[in-house]
């Protein structure tokens, strides 16, 4: 454990010991290079060091003591000698900038102070286990690149808990219900299940629930006969036929009608069904995969979706994150595309320009990977030199503009109006005179005339705000920690802050074990 602020290291530090982990804290990079050349010489006593937590804003090497980069510098240090350790690393200045940079130099993760201790140690355990599988020769387990699985890309931890959750179900039968917005990938991580299972050398079948009219949907998916209804000229084999051994992944299964969810209840259920118009009873052997793009539990509450049958699919539940909240992963996605499409349209383009990448990790991207993925394209049918200029980007990355997220679920994209006082997204935008009829009055402005000052009958003392909290606060902190007995987690956990923010505080307050008498 590395920072130059020792409050930070020495809490971090008694944290991961308290968690069972061996752990050695230093407060500068010079210090960090000779622990980890003493445990990585030949005829070292020192067991090698599995991790390393690095702050990035510290001092840097001899070279550049002053450069305020000593994590990056460990890190690059760390990848160059082939060392053991991965690098995990932290920062209380974080930027898309400075996480594309960590993670490309080689860190395994990425983290912004105050670090929450949970965070913490699956950052560290999740690095470790990649590592390991990386170093190990023969490993057991087939990496997501292969089995035709390259366009799943990301690096974000939610999207390595989703590469767990694939390789833990591929190997069984179970009902996979995957919910997210639309574009985030769901069909590719269908195909992966199916490419990891025992089915993978049969049938895989999609079908999108939304886009078939629902007169049609029960067609599409158990077939019909001869004359069954109007225009049905010759039997046709429904969806759940044609993937028999194999896998039927069912998207948008939220605009199924009552009557068809309960027909999926019952196929799901017994794994047989009548082909629409027939009489005559089909079994099929099949591995099911369901998507939403609205949260089923809002639907099951309002009605619209048959309890029965949620409780029926919600086996094993991903849930696939929005591109916005998976900043680090665009540049790296945008590569992987630019690749394809270089292909695809017969382009010789290197890649981005800095300018460029940081337009698209800023943009919120409302259409997900789906719209980066036409996003790049289309600057790759436009560029005119051998990089992506920002000029080759639509509009509306440009501006940072988009259509807003149903739900008003994300921050102002840029360029967007913010008013200068809080308030949600779609809300009414005032205009100039209400904006200033409705305006709160700044503190200076009051005393002259405002009816709120004449509410205060007493005098008024000045004192600094900080200094009249410090002692309730200074109060609270010790009556917290004493009913913990002195226990630092529990007392940080209890009031709700991390243990960094409780270190901190108490060191501002006076606070030591002597108050514990």
């Amino acid at each position: 454990m590395v920072d130059d602020d020792a409050i930070v290291a020495d809490s971090l530090g008694s944290f991961l010991r308290e968690r069972g982990y061996d752990v050695t804290v230093v407060y500068d990079y010079q210090s960090a290079v000779e622990s980890l050349e003493r445990s990585e010489s030949a005829d070292s006593t020192i067991p090698a060091f599995d991790a390393i937590v690095a702050d990035i804003a510290m001092p840097g090497a001899n070279a550049s003591p002053n450069s305020g980069q000593g994590g990056m510098d460990l890190i690059r240090l760390v990848r160059t000698r082939d060392w053991t350790p991965v690098v995990v690393a932290i920062t209380g200045y974080g930027t898309v900038e400075s996480a594309v940079e960590a993670i490309r130099e080689g860190a395994s993760d990425y983290l912004t102070k105050p670090v929450m201790d949970e965070e913490l140690v699956l950052a560290i355990e999740r690095g470790i286990q990649r590592h390991a599988l990386v170093r190990e020769p023969k490993a057991p387990r087939i990496p997501l690149e292969q089995g035709g699985l390259e366009s799943i890309v990301g690096n974000d931890p939610r999207m390595h808990r989703i590469y767990d959750l694939v390789r833990a179900v591929a190997p069984t039968r179970t009902t996979v219900l995957m919910t997210g917005e639309s574009g985030t990938g769901k069909s590719l991580i269908a195909r992966a299940i199916h490419r990891h299972s025992p089915r993978a050398e049969k049938p895989y079948v999609e079908l999108s629930c939304g886009s078939i009219p629902e007169t049609l949907l029960e067609s599409e998916l158990f077939g019909h006969v001869k004359g069954a209804f109007t225009g049905a000229h010759a039997d046709k084999k429904g969806r759940f036929l044609a993937a028999h051994g194999g896998t039927l992944f069912l998207d948008e299964i939220n605009s199924a009608s009552p009557s068809m969810q309960l027909k999926l209840l019952r196929v799901l259920q017994e794994r047989r069904f009548e082909p629409v118009g027939s009489p005559e009873t089909i079994e099929v052997d099949v591995r099911v995969i369901l998507a939403s793009n609205q949260p089923l539990e809002q639907l099951v509450a309002s009605g619209q979706f048959r309890q029965d049958l949620y409780y029926r699919i919600n086996v094993v539940a991903i849930e696939l994150p929005p591109l916005r909240d998976r900043v680090a992963d665009i540049p790296s996605l945008a590569e992987h595309f630019l690749r394809l499409q270089c292909i695809e349209h017969h382009r010789q383009i290197a890649g981005f320009t800095p300018e460029a990448v940081e337009l698209l990790c800023r943009y919120p991207f409302p259409g997900n990977v789906r719209e980066l993925e036409n996003v790049v394209e289309r600057a790759v049918v436009l560029a005119r030199g051998g990089m992506i200029q920002p000029g080759d980007l639509p509009p509306t990355v440009l501006h940072g503009t988009g259509l807003r997220v149903r739900g008003g679920d994300r921050p102002h994209a840029i360029g967007e109006w913010d008013g200068g006082w809080s308030h949600p997204i779609g809300s009414v935008r005032p205009t100039s005179q209400a904006s200033e009829q409705n305006r709160p009055q700044a503190p200076s402005e009051w005393g002259r005339g405002d009816s709120r000052d004449d509410r205060n009958s007493e005098p008024w003392v000045p004192i600094k705000l900080e200094d009249a909290l410090r002692e309730p606060e200074r109060q609270i902190l010790l009556r917290a920690l004493k009913a913990n007995h002195w226990n630092r987690s529990r007392a940080a956990e209890q009031l709700g802050i991390d243990r960094t923010t409780l270190y901190k505080k108490m060191k501002q307050l006076g606070i030591s074990s002597a108050d514990a008498a």
